[in-house]
């Protein structure tokens, strides 16, 4: 099991160091911004105008998903402890991290436990173009070099079994189902 995790780690920094060796000026203006959607304050609101303007129901699934990611992730952070990623020599990361630990995206987490609602309820366009946005959220925490790309995977796993989870907890609530 130690030399599966170990290669994994390997390749999970080969292709870090991939991604941040090919930063762009212009890009890492547009990644800069796109991350902050990942924000909590950022899910939150998105979760709830959907909520109180859009569909109930989807914005009930994206809250309850929320929820249930952001605890998964904080529960996860702490108990595996994988440091911010080790960025190549000249370097760095592009934004402050927002705590010592990089495993699992809590970013990647928020927007895809709000996109996926809020997919399902769009037109087939539309809803590519929010699923997009949610991964373009993702890929932009590693490009910014705060995350390594398994960390984000993860948050997308944990944010698509919040969703999962979010549809029993919407039937014990009545008029949400």
């Amino acid at each position: 099991m130690t030399a599966l995790l170990l290669k994994i780690s390997l390749r999970d920094e080969m292709l870090l160091h991939a991604l941040v060796l090919r930063r762009r000026s212009w890009l890492d203006r547009v990644m800069r911004t796109i991350t902050r959607l990942g924000d909590p304050s950022s899910a939150m609101a998105a979760a709830g105008v959907l909520l109180l303007l859009g569909s109930r129901q989807a914005g009930a699934r994206a809250a309850i998903a929320l929820t249930a990611s952001h605890l998964a992730v904080q529960a996860v952070k702490r108990s595996v402890n994988r440091p911010r990623p080790r960025l190549p020599v000249g370097v760095d990361s592009l934004i402050h991290a927002p705590d010592r630990f990089s495993f699992p995206s809590g970013h990647s987490a928020a927007t895809l436990s709000v996109a996926l609602p809020l997919a399902a309820t769009l037109p087939l366009p539309a809803a590519a173009g929010v699923l997009g946005l949610a991964m373009l959220v993702g890929l932009s925490r590693s490009y910014l070099g705060v995350h390594y790309p398994g960390d984000v995977f993860a948050g997308w796993l944990l944010a698509a079994g919040g969703v999962v989870m979010a549809g029993p907890v919407l039937q014990l609530l009545p008029g949400l189902h």
